[in-house]
């Protein structure tokens, strides 16, 4: 039974990662769908029952049908409290819905950052016009047309601006402790990044002001915040976890210097060679040699 369950997690991961998207019915879900990669998917979810959603410095307490915008680039965490939890889901990468030449930056959309509401009540009217969307793109994705990721891009963007139209929902409360809510936020974005695994998609948060901008925070706020509740600056963090990676891949992968150095979002492998050795006190072909 075990190898079953996962196989059929690797067909959804690949399927996934194939098409750049994947609709289906929270139902059929079962358990292989709740290992997708969030750091790669963005996911809109139309559920009906009692939750509670940790997002930011928020938490949305819910009853009855609602709408769910999830950034993979910004951690959060669900509570289902009822029994039975029924809906759809829409998961996809930022590359796919991109294609779309009238797409905007989803993180600067205004369900998907962190600034943003990512929850809207929804009412039993845009309750049933909502469930015949996420139905479309279900069926459309095992049709044969041609034109199908076009027109499934387009059932996103149906669904974005119809949301547009909507309240956001307002029955949320403030996290008692707010900067230790946004510096576990920190922490859990900063582990995403890791591990790197190819080359070709080197790290794009390098920075504490990058840090800041993706979870539309100031700088000033969140430095304040992980410095408060971890005793160490946003920057040791960074430094840190950086540090960890480059240990591990001039160990266990044959990249050269420079491919780990673009790999970890160095521009040039000088850059990296200075800031390891002022790290560790040393230089990365010397560490390499001695683990050797």
């Amino acid at each position: 039974m075990k190898e079953i369950i996962t196989r059929e997690i690797s067909q959804f991961n690949n399927e996934l990662k194939l098409q750049g998207f994947k609709a289906f019915q929270i139902e059929d879900d079962g358990a292989e769908t709740r290992t997708y990669s969030r750091k790669e998917f963005y996911k809109i979810c139309l559920t009906t029952g009692k939750s509670k959603i940790h997002y930011s410095d928020k938490t949305y307490e819910q009853e009855g049908t609602i709408l769910f915008f999830g950034n993979p680039h910004i951690p959060y965490s669900w509570e289902t409290i009822s029994t039975t939890y029924v809906g759809y889901t829409i998961l996809f990468s930022e590359e796919f819905f991109k294609n779309s030449e009238r797409s905007e930056s989803l993180q600067q959309s205004s369900f998907f950052k962190i600034g943003g509401t990512p929850v809207l009540k929804i009412t039993e009217e845009q309750r049933g016009f909502l469930n015949t969307i996420f139905q479309k793109m279900i069926a459309e994705q095992k049709s044969d047309y041609v034109f199908k990721d076009e027109l499934i891009r387009n059932y996103i963007s149906l669904i974005i601006h119809e949301s547009l139209k909507m309240e956001p929902s307002e029955n949320f409360e403030q996290n008692k402790n707010a900067s230790s809510r946004l510096a576990s936020v920190f922490l859990e974005l900063l582990e995403r990044q890791f591990p790197i695994e190819t080359t070709s998609s080197p790290l794009q948060l390098r920075t504490a002001q990058h840090y800041a901008q993706h979870l539309n925070v100031h700088i000033n706020y969140l430095n304040r915040a992980v410095k408060e509740v971890t005793g160490k600056s946003t920057t040791t963090h960074i430094t840190e976890r950086i540090i960890t990676e480059a240990k591990a891949l001039l160990q266990h992968t044959d990249w050269s210097i420079s491919e780990i150095a673009y790999a970890l979002g160095f521009d040039y492998p000088t850059y990296f060679n200075n800031f390891f050795k002022k790290t560790t006190g040393t230089n990365p072909t010397a560490f390499r040699l001695a683990e050797v």
